[in-house]
């Protein structure tokens, strides 16, 4: 042991076996230099979240102002007439229009010309185009490939919302019968079987309670994490790894589905059987169609994945509910073999499609359903006076 003698300015030191001089901090400087190193982190963090905000606006202005969200008897639904603009982290300003009905449909409400096939369509988000002008989404793409490989008058009414549900669906299933359809598509994601029974899956304005929870909303919303997800999902291989290593949305994804999946997929039953079940009794064709998340597509277009997932099973299980009850499913999974980086078709942070993706989604349900799923919209099915009046 050596001795310890204490300098002038505070700094003790040590003197060795071996003679030599060991100096310690001061008491004052293990409490100063941590406030230091955090002070720069919080400066960078800081500054960080200002770039990023820049690099990512957003609007004061929701859409949120154009829907009535706590209705016991109709759940989330679009106030008529309403007008209202919204600019996300990723999407630039949007403009919703609704309808006197309440619809995001870009028609008005009302009997459907006498020379139109009128498919009518529900679902949530992705089938609303949330984040997308109308002319970019499936409403629009879609009826209008349709007419071209058809040859038919091809009209699609849109009564999708955004925070839908297969609950509120049901509630509201006179109204899509009241549109007078041809066909019902319903366009289904894995948020809609996760949350069929929900009626309110509206964002609420409470927070998450526990100081650790909030931090966590905090950092989730942050610009700076929307930042580092257009940084870190460039690489397809990458997004999937990270994407499956985090979080319960990989559950779904997995070759043997999860206790709390199956219990989805259970809950999702009997809305699909009501819902179908009602559009039979109309004499109305209803097709459903599993349109997937980004890491499922991307894991579909690389045709690997790790072992114990399996991005189709999702849809099997579907397709099975859908069957069942006499419901048409057509499958656009295998389809995404064929595209080149799928998941450039979504929003990196926010997961929606983007409006590249609403054109990858409308041109392989266009391919689906010409193919003879459903016979009135088999490709070559209009006469060839019709076909080319159509043109």
């Amino acid at each position: 042991m050596g001795d310890a003698r204490v300098s002038p300015q505070g700094i003790t030191s040590i003197t060795g076996t071996d003679g030599e001089r060991e100096e310690r901090l001061p008491r004052r400087d293990w409490i100063l230099l941590p406030l230091v190193g955090l002070l720069t982190i919080c400066t960078i963090a800081v500054l960080t979240e200002s770039i990023a905000r820049r690099v990512f606006p957003e609007s004061t202005s929701t859409m949120q102002s154009c829907l009535i969200e706590n209705d016991v008897s109709t759940g989330v639904r679009g106030i008529p007439n309403a007008v209202c603009s919204e600019e996300s982290f990723e999407s630039g300003l949007v403009e919703y229009r609704f309808n006197a009905c309440g619809h995001r449909a870009g028609m008005e409400c009302g009997p459907k010309r006498s020379d139109a096939y009128r498919i009518v369509m529900v679902g949530t988000s992705t089938a609303f185009g949330t984040h997308l002008a109308r002319e970019k989404t499936i409403a629009a793409l879609l009826p209008a490939e349709l007419s071209r490989q058809t040859g038919r008058n091809i009209e699609l009414y849109n009564e999708a919302l955004t925070w839908e549900t297969s609950r509120a669906i049901t509630l509201r299933f006179n109204a899509v019968l009241d549109a007078r359809p041809d066909m019902i598509l319903w366009i289904v994601t894995p948020w809609d079987i996760k949350n069929a029974p929900s009626l309110f899956s509206a964002p609420s304005g409470t927070g998450e309670g526990g100081v650790l929870a909030r931090v966590r909303k905090l950092a989730k919303d942050s610009r700076t994490r929307v930042l580092l997800d257009h940084f870190l999902y460039r690489s397809a291989s990458s997004y999937v790894r990270l994407y499956l290593k985090g979080g319960d949305g990989p559950e779904f994804l997995g070759e043997k589905l999860s206790v709390e999946w199956q219990r989805h997929l259970a809950d999702y039953d009997p809305y699909a059987a009501d819902i179908e079940g009602r559009a039979r009794a109309a004499g109305v064709p209803l097709v459903a169609v599993l349109v997937p998340e980004r890491a499922q597509a991307a894991m579909i277009s690389m045709g690997d994945w790790p072992v114990g997932y399996n991005p189709f099973r999702l849809g099997d299980e579907v397709r099975s509910i859908v069957a069942s009850h006499g419901g048409i499913y057509i499958d656009i999974l295998p389809g995404y073999r064929d595209i080149p980086n799928p998941e450039r078709g979504y929003f990196p942070a926010d997961g929606h499609p983007n409006a590249e993706g609403h054109r990858i989604i409308s041109g392989l349900l266009a391919k689906a359903l010409t193919s003879g799923a459903v016979p009135a919209l088999q490709d070559g099915a209009a006469p060839e006076g019709a076909r080319t009046k159509a043109r």
